[in-house]
């Protein structure tokens, strides 16, 4: 199952990394506390439209550009699901583990 806070934050943080900014320069700009910042680039925290878009702000990156990477991530994630998913499964010899 995708998690659109994990994806967003991977792209938040990827955009940031880019850029060579630190966690504390981007909070400043968007002037939002450090620590709140963080949560939502480790995809711990869901943020805000209006929260996002002051991130999106103060890493002078479009919202849709940023929306636009989190569809294509989320797309990437559902496909590998569903291809594990088709995987069969192997290893298994008829025994259980509490009888082996």
């Amino acid at each position: 199952m995708v998690l659109l806070r994990h994806e967003l934050g991977g792209v938040l943080r990827a955009h940031r990394r880019r850029q060579g900014r630190t966690l504390r320069e981007v909070s400043q700009r968007a002037a939002v506390s450090l620590g709140y910042l963080s949560e939502v680039e480790r995809g711990e925290k869901e943020a805000s439209s209006e929260l996002l878009a002051a991130i999106c702000d103060a890493l002078e990156v479009p919202l849709s550009a940023v929306l636009n990477d989190v569809s294509v991530r989320a797309a990437e994630v559902e496909a590998m699901t569903a291809a594990l998913a088709d995987l069969p499964v192997t290893g298994t010899s008829g025994v259980s583990a509490s009888a082996a």
